[in-house]
């Protein structure tokens, strides 16, 4: 037989191109690939697979139950559900007025959020500090409740009723979180207060990354002022810090119910503030019925995406 050339010998193997392979081997060989990048983010995703994960489809399978904590679930399908939207006047109410505070507080603090970040950023470096942790400040303060409950204090020792009093506007203190004309407007107030959060500062830090080059070619282009500048190159140069601050948002105004709940009690007077998050505080924390509590969880998780994917779709607009 003839001997083999050391050219045949040193030919290298053909590469296996992945139309050649299955999914899953081609799968399987990118993860060896990257063993490395999959062992660091392993215990981010054990721990987001454990607490949030199996939680959030655990509370779908009880939806469909009835379930004390003591006893064994026992599936009733849709009843829950029917029960929620045919016989249930009081979970009607809280979608109302989570609806109302969402659409509200949503979007004012978002633009809030933005529009003051880009303020300061405008700022010297010493001064964007301080101005910064002023504005952040009421958003991890526990005292902002306590602060605005001496404000609008019942009594005539509440600084609005005293001011009131003193200027002869009213002749008897105002009962504020005592009154269905007033609770809802103050949480407002007080949720768009301590709004400034999170996505303050991811907008803070989206506008001081953006390329400052980009503006000087935008002048180039023709772009003429500020706002264009804004609409044309700020915005599209940030929108994963606008697309988070969004997630922020709708997740802060939809799970507001710990505002009223400091201010006005639990429940509020006529129910003039109960939200969702009421309704499963109530039904979960108190009644113990977690069947009917995770159908209500459940109703707020899809409102919640279904608000998410529309500011997807209006962000994913931004700079056209």
């Amino acid at each position: 037989m003839p001997e083999k050339t050391a050219d045949t010998a040193q030919t290298p193997k053909k590469a296996v191109s992945r139309s050649e392979m299955s999914k899953a081997a081609w799968t399987w060989k990118e993860m060896k690939r990257n063993k490395v990048a999959y062992a660091l983010i392993a215990p981010f995703m054990i721990l987001f697979t454990i607490f949030t994960v199996i939680p959030v489809v655990l509370s779908f399978v009880l939806s469909f139950t009835t379930f004390n904590m003591l006893e064994w679930p026992n599936f009733i399908f849709m009843d829950n559900y029917i029960r929620l939207f045919l016989d249930d006047d009081i979970f009607v109410i809280a979608v109302k007025n989570t609806l109302i505070f969402s659409a509200i507080v949503g979007p004012s603090s978002y633009i809030l959020s933005f529009v003051l970040a880009w303020f300061i950023n405008e700022l010297p470096p010493k001064i964007r500090a301080v101005v910064t942790l002023i504005f952040y400040a009421p958003s991890i303060s526990g005292a902002v409740y306590l602060i605005w409950t001496v404000l609008f204090s019942g009594d005539a020792y509440g600084y609005v009723n005293g001011i009131l009093i003193y200027l002869n506007l009213i002749s008897t203190p105002i009962q504020f979180f005592q009154n269905a004309d007033y609770v809802m407007p103050l949480c407002i107030v007080v949720a768009l207060w301590t709004s400034l959060g999170t996505a303050f500062l991811s907008f803070i830090a989206g506008l001081q990354t953006v390329d400052h080059s980009l503006y000087e070619a935008g002048a180039v282009d023709g772009i003429k002022n500020r706002w264009q500048e804004l609409w044309y190159i700020t915005l599209p140069s940030m929108k994963p810090q606008l697309l988070f601050g969004a997630v922020m948002s709708i997740t802060g105004s939809f799970g507001f119910g710990a505002v009223v709940t400091a201010l006005a009690g639990f429940p509020s007077v006529d129910y003039c503030a109960w939200t969702i998050m009421h309704h499963l505080e109530d039904y979960g924390g108190q009644r113990f019925e977690v069947g009917y509590a995770s159908a209500i969880s459940t109703i707020l998780f899809l409102i919640m995406i279904g608000a998410n994917l529309l500011v997807n779709k209006l962000l994913a607009k931004i700079g056209q």
